[in-house]
């Protein structure tokens, strides 16, 4: 889940605590190895705050200034405010390294402020699962000249008040600044960054919101078009959720649940409701609740999406993100386009091939079987992160970044764009045909499908092999294991006589029929290397790409699920007709990859992803309250004819 940004900094106590979630995410920000914190204090002075919000609660503040701050020697802000804890907590304790977000900003030399957010470790208050922002809408004034409006001024606190109100206080407080603020944040740290646009600071003139958690129900940590992240939510929950009745240094689980194979235990565990019995979250989490309880794009939702916001936004701000992240790809690409669509301000993107927050590692040349021949993540900290702070806040160098600076997965070359999707990209359509051929040519024939008994008692799995935790190596995983299932479609082109580059969202229409009344549906967008591949040197010291076998890899390139009651709209599902041909269509997110020649484009279709997304009944009924006998078993079909033409439709940069 949403990634533990403040681990650099946290005691040995907590690292042990937290090893589920390192576990979970593999990350840390990208620091040099050290032993103690001599350059942290031989640097800079450690200031620990607790500041007034506008409704007096005290947020918990560290404050990093640099030693030789002065009069004629001032600096900026940089803050990061996060609900993972600004530990080490005492100005007397300082991290081991840092004190930046990464090591090239900490010898750049800002003032880092880290601040635990309202409700969280040692902040006052009240917290809230993705904080719902305040209306900022311009209405008419009744005084004013026709066409005139002014800004509404919301009452309440939101993240972008408490942001206001902390920047207003470090202006005024923290000696030798100079005026500018910038904010960063990767994951739900990245939602901050993201909150804090609307209505910004005036003195916030740079944010850069990375792999931003952005609307929970459509794509990002709790549900994706509606099916429930069941994997990720139940243990990260656990932790995130653990009890506070007030300002604390750490947090304690609300269970133990230890597992060997997820799969199994997810399976043996049972029906969704299953989670809350006496043994797990036994009603002792408000925000798995929450999430259980509104099962479908209601108010709950609609209010922690923060894409309506951002608008007429006044800082610069870079929109980070990785094609091979599992938690929250839709935020960056949503938050990106969202801001485009709505305000003039400088915005930027970059998508690299990483996991989630991996552009923060020290190295990132290779992720399982894939080596990019470079490490990535020093390349955009050096020429794109280090650069976008310093100019806008220190005046110091260019930023003449493209619009789009995009990693291309099939090819592994960085590319540049005016904007994103390229306006060169135009629309190319596959369809899936008889005799498991994927081909442009729309078919002709009449009454024509394939079929599948989707089982929830035996879900097809997610990943290959038996993983305790999420296997983060899922989203470019050889597909073969599935596509040897009988509960699985398979649809591919012949070997491509030229390349073929897809840039943009991918959109696939399904005509398909239940014998139950609902149905998840899964769309895997596959690469498949050719039987002549070889296979890399085991022998190789290092290599990454031991017991691999390259000839015939099925690589997956993008995959998304939508739960079918909510084909036609998020907010009020439908069932399905019994054997009722019926049109679904997904959107899977973007991608920018090259399937070379000699490669097949292959599509694979499904109707379940365990323990990933949650089993679903295949009933129109209420699955959080669903009892094990309700799961049954359900005949999927999958047209593909003249009147029922299922296809997939990429934006093509070439022919």
């Amino acid at each position: 889940m949403r990634q533990r940004t403040a681990v650099r900094r946290n005691t040995v106590n907590r690292i042990l605590k937290t090893v589920y979630l390192l576990l979970l995410t593999s990350f840390c920000y990208a620091q040099t190895p050290g032993t103690d914190s001599l350059f942290v204090r031989q640097n800079y002075r450690k200031l620990d705050r607790q500041i007034s919000m506008r409704d007096g609660v005290k947020l918990y503040t560290t404050i990093y200034v640099p030693t030789d701050a002065s009069p004629t020697n001032r600096y900026p802000i940089l803050m990061e405010r996060t609900p993972y804890s600004a530990a080490p907590y005492g100005e007397t304790n300082y991290p081991k390294s840092g004190p930046g977000m990464s090591t090239e900003l900490s010898q750049e030399k800002y003032i880092f402020v880290y601040q635990d957010v309202r409700g969280r470790y040692k902040s006052e208050g009240q917290f809230e699962e993705m904080t719902p922002a305040l209306n900022r809408s311009t209405t008419p004034a009744p005084t004013a000249k026709k066409g005139k409006a002014k800004s509404v001024t919301p009452t309440g606190t939101d993240e972008s008040t408490d942001t206001y109100d902390t920047i207003d206080w470090l202006l005024k407080n923290v000696p030798n600044n100079n005026g500018r603020v910038g904010l960063m944040g990767i994951s739900y740290p990245g939602f901050y960054a993201s909150a804090a646009l609307p209505g910004a600071h005036p003195a916030l003139k740079a944010v850069s919101p990375q792999a931003p958690v952005t609307d929970e129900f459509i794509g990002d940590d709790a549900r994706h078009k509606g099916a429930f992240f069941l994997l990720d939510n139940f243990g990260f929950i656990n932790y995130f959720d653990g009890p506070r009745t007030g300002p604390v240094e750490d947090y304690d689980p609300l269970f133990k649940a230890p597992m060997k194979d997820a799969y199994s235990f997810f399976l043996k565990m049972g029906a969704l409701k299953n989670a809350n019995g006496p043994t797990y979250y036994n009603q002792k989490s408000k925000i798995w609740n929450e999430y259980i309880q509104h099962d479908t794009y209601d108010a709950y939702w609609q209010s922690r999406n923060i894409r309506p916001h951002l608008k007429n936004l006044t800082p610069a701000t870079l929109v980070v993100g990785g094609w091979f992240d599992a938690e929250d790809l839709f935020g960056a690409l949503a938050t990106y386009k969202s801001i485009e669509q709505q305000s003039k301000s400088q915005n930027k993107l970059v998508m690299g091939p990483w996991t989630h927050g991996a552009w923060a590692r020290a190295n990132w040349s290779q992720f399982g079987p894939l080596a990019f021949g470079q490490n990535t993540a020093r390349y955009y900290r050096d020429s794109i992160e280090t650069r976008f702070f310093a100019y806008h806040l220190k005046n110091k160098g260019t930023f003449d970044q493209p619009q789009a600076r995009v990693f291309d997965t099939g090819t592994n070359r960085w590319q540049s764009f005016t904007q994103w999707p390229p306006a060169a990209a135009q629309p190319g359509t596959f369809y899936l045909t008889a005799n498991q051929q994927l081909s442009p040519v729309k078919p002709t024939g009449p009454d024509a499908y394939d079929a599948y008994v989707s089982d929830p008692a035996k879900p097809v799995p997610y990943t290959d092999g038996v993983f305790a935790r999420r296997n983060n190596q899922y989203m470019i995983e050889d597909q073969r294991f599935a596509a040897r299932r009988p509960d699985v479609l398979v649809f591919e082109t012949e070997p491509l006589t030229e390349e073929l580059t897809s840039a943009g969202p991918i959109d696939a229409t399904l005509f398909v029929a239940t014998s139950g009344t609902d149905a998840d549906f899964i769309v895997k967008v596959i690469d498949v290397l050719p039987d002549s591949t070889a296979s890399p040197d085991y022998n190789k010291v290092g290599s990454p790409l031991k017991g691999v076998q390259l000839a015939g890899y099925q690589r997956l390139v993008r995959a998304d699920v939508i739960r079918g009651r909510f084909r036609s709209s998020f907010e009020k599902p439908e069932a399905f007709v019994p054997n009722q041909p019926t049109v679904v269509k997904v959107q899977l997110p973007d991608v920018l990859h090259t399937f070379r020649k000699g490669h097949r484009l292959m599509v694979q279709i499904q109707s379940s992803w365990f323990p990933l997304v949650d089993r679903n009944p295949q009933q129109f009924i209420n699955i959080g309250l669903a009892n094990n006998e309700d799961y049954k078993k359900a005949t999927i079909r999958l047209y593909h004819d003249a009147d029922h033409p299922s296809a997939i439709q990429l934006l093509r940069l070439n022919p």
